[in-house]
């Protein structure tokens, strides 16, 4: 069994009959709802879930789990999501599939929030790992740019859509993701990201997870929030 396999049991083993909580967006979450389909199947589990895109809501109607998506209002038991990056404070960088502005949403909406990876994704430090990325207004990016750089950032670039569609990334928002570079990443960088004129929201999470779940080859870590 995979790192990543390991952590979707883990997830699986955790839900209970009758929950509401929320589902992120990735290939790590993905596994998550493939191990929590087989506990529904044996076991004929009701579970209702809000998910943070489309593309999990799918995934989480496959799985057998019931979608409260978008119109559900009131306070979900727990959520789990993937990161790109984190680090032992718990910090993480998140959004490479562009929905970290439902993702921050669902982190703050959760009673537990536990983020999810495998041991690669575990570093020491953000800074110089992964870019950090920005959900930005289109008619302000050229802006946007320049005050990025201006607090410390080291490259910014729009994302590029890539095969299959020509020009940038579009959210779900309408709105553009800029991958932004810090080499050093510091407790207040995410309120000066989020400052900025144009930003809505950025993919650095500063104290949101209670608990990180690390896959490895032998068993599944669990590292734990000291202040929430």
């Amino acid at each position: 069994m995979s790192a990543r396999e390991k952590v979707a049991q883990e997830i699986a083993s955790r839900i209970k009959d009758g929950e509401i909580i929320g589902v992120g967006t990735g290939t790590t979450v993905e596994a998550a709802l493939d191990a929590i389909r087989q506990r529904l199947q044996r076991e004929k589990l009701h579970i209702r879930v809000v998910p943070t895109s489309l593309q999990s809501a799918w995934k989480c109607q496959q799985a057998g789990l019931e979608v409260m998506y978008p119109a559900y209002r009131g306070e979900l038991a727990w959520g789990f999501d993937g990161a790109d990056a984190v680090d032992e404070n718990l910090w993480a960088i998140k959004g490479k599939g562009g929905a970290m502005l439902q993702e921050k949403i669902l982190a703050v909406r959760c009673k537990s929030f536990v983020i999810i990876v495998d041991e690669s994704k575990l570093v020491k430090q953000l800074g110089g790992t992964a870019a950090i990325p920005v959900e930005v207004i289109p008619t302000a990016s050229a802006f946007v740019e320049q005050s990025l750089m201006k607090i410390g950032a080291t490259s910014v670039e729009i994302r590029a859509a890539g095969t299959g569609k020509h020009g940038p990334v579009i959210t779900e928002a309408g709105n553009l993701v800029f991958d932004a570079h810090f080499s050093k990443i510091t407790a207040n960088l995410e309120a000066e990201i989020k400052s900025i004129v144009g930003v809505v929201e950025s993919g650095l999470f500063v104290g949101y997870a209670h608990e990180v779940l690390v896959g490895t080859d032998s068993a599944v870590r669990s590292l734990k929030s000291k202040s929430l």
